[in-house]
């Protein structure tokens, strides 16, 4: 840590060192400091601040960053630096260019990814390319790019631990995510918030053709189309008025007929059916077979009476659907929201409102039980006062040993932060530990390490950690991660 800080000062550390004489550190800095800069060959990526525009570069030119400008994240992922991250196939990460549509492909077979790369440039994007999902997160962070392709069978984590992150991410869940696969999960994806879903192998390149055409549709329209559907005239002026802003348009229909009518002359890309309005016959009728209208859509069933059983006719209107349910006008803004894959950046303040307080990490993380462990209690400390804080319930340990045979016995913790560099039982095979309890095969684990080594991430991951933190703990970044896994 110390001798890439004075790297970054512009000067180095040198030890001298002797048995039994001890050692001396000398710490050399330049009594003139001359910041290093990235040019478009750098090993540094362009900042997301220069991305986003808040740089202006003349149209078409490479962005360049200084080595001291500090930029900050605004996303609460934690992420390697991305100077450490491998640009495996030659990607153009390192020159990226204003308003340039980004295509982020996450792909474990590398010619594979080079096949999808091609394609992208071919049709406007600029593509970055990983095969790890790690450092698929730490790219989305930054780049927040237009779409994300992803391969469920990836080295390190799970491609559906991907999936769950980008989407419980307040600032990454907009993001359309086509997964790509041999793996035969249509439904858990299209249920996960992903945008499409295409199997391997790949039959031609047509169908990646229409993939990204696909894409390119919907990421450039500036409208997102929403039908909503109620008998009664009233709640569906509400409805309108409710959930249309600039990027969403709303159209209203009060019966299945009129609604299918809809659904076969227009594109639209959300149904959301009022429970509390609709006609008996609208909600129980499995009705006439019919031709479905479409290939896909997504329904939210709006009511505190809606019952998702009672769909099967709506069903019928698409070849696939997604249904989720919503029970107060604040769930419905913020599912239709997930599903028309909206970007903050581009909703009223007053639907952002709503969100952020919906999704505020005191209420997520009110009640809910996290065990810290670490062989420095002034640590326990620290987080545990954060934590609790919070609204969390805390227990603590010193050892992995100890935590062990404790989640053994206790069966309700949700979140589990652990210490990394501990003696007789290292976090490393804690976690391994805790992974082989069944209770806890799915609980979220974050490890927590002062060591910052190359491949740290890595092995936390591989043991079965989901996320991992760098100390000093970022308190802002910690309880950002502990929502978007509890969320």
């Amino acid at each position: 840590i110390s001798r890439e800080l004075s790297r970054l000062l512009g000067g180095e550390l040198r030890l001298v060192s002797a048995p039994r004489a001890g050692s001396t550190f000398t710490l050399y800095l330049p009594q003139i400091y001359m910041p290093q800069r990235f040019s478009r060959k750098g090993v540094a990526p362009p900042s997301v601040a220069a991305i986003r525009g808040e740089a202006s570069p003349a149209a078409g030119e490479p962005l360049a960053r200084e080595a001291d400008s500090g930029s900050r994240h605004d996303i609460s992922v934690p992420q390697p630096a991305l100077s450490t991250l491998v640009n495996e196939v030659g990607d153009d990460r390192d020159s990226l260019t204003l308003g340039a549509p980004v295509l982020l492909i996450v792909e474990n077979d590398l010619s594979f990814a080079r096949f999808l790369l091609d394609l992208a440039r071919e049709k406007g994007f600029k593509g970055i390319v990983t095969s790890m999902g790690v450092s698929a997160l730490a790219l989305a962070s930054e780049y927040k790019p237009s779409a994300v392709t992803l391969d469920i069978f990836l080295p390190d984590i799970d491609g559906w631990r991907v999936l769950d992150r980008l989407k419980h991410d307040p600032q990454t869940r907009h993001i359309p995510v086509s997964v790509i696969s041999t793996d035969e999960s249509r439904e858990r994806a299209l249920n996960s918030g992903a945008f499409s879903f295409l199997s391997k192998p790949i039959q031609s390149k047509e169908m990646i053709d229409a993939l990204i055409d696909q894409v390119t549709e919907f990421t450039q329209r500036p409208e997102r189309q929403l039908l909503v559907v109620t008998a009664d005239a009233e709640r569906r002026n509400w409805l309108v008025e409710y959930l249309a802003a600039d990027d969403v348009h709303v159209t209203a229909a009060r019966d299945y007929d009129a609604a299918a009518a809809l659904l076969a002359g227009n594109s639209i890309d959300c149904l959301v059916v009022d429970a509390e309005a609709l006609h008996d016959g609208d909600a129980d009728s499995t009705g006439e077979d019919t031709e479905p209208a479409v290939d896909s859509l997504s329904i939210v069933l709006f009511g505190e009476t809606g019952d998702a059983t009672r769909l099967h006719r709506w069903q019928g209107l698409a070849r696939s659907t997604v249904v989720r349910k919503a029970r107060s006008p604040e769930d419905l803004l913020d599912q239709t929201s997930f599903l028309l894959h909206r970007s903050p950046a581009k909703m009223p303040e007053a639907h952002r409102n709503i969100l952020r307080q919906l999704h505020d990490a005191n209420e997520v993380l009110k009640g809910k039980r996290a065990m810290v462990v670490d062989d420095d209690m002034r640590n326990i400390f620290a987080l545990s006062s954060l934590l609790e804080d919070k609204g969390m319930v805390v227990v603590s340990h010193d050892n992995g040993r100890d935590a062990v045979n404790a989640l053994r016995l206790e069966k309700n913790v949700d979140v589990i932060l652990m210490d990394i560099m501990m003696p007789e039982m290292d976090g490393i095979d804690t976690i391994k530990e805790i992974r082989k309890i069944p209770a806890y095969k799915h609980v979220p684990i974050i490890a927590v390490t002062a060591k910052a080594m190359k491949g740290d991430r890595e092995k936390c991951m591989e043991a079965g950690a989901w996320d991992y933190l760098s100390k000093p703990v970022d308190a802002e970044l910690m309880v950002g991660v502990l929502r978007a896994w509890l969320g």
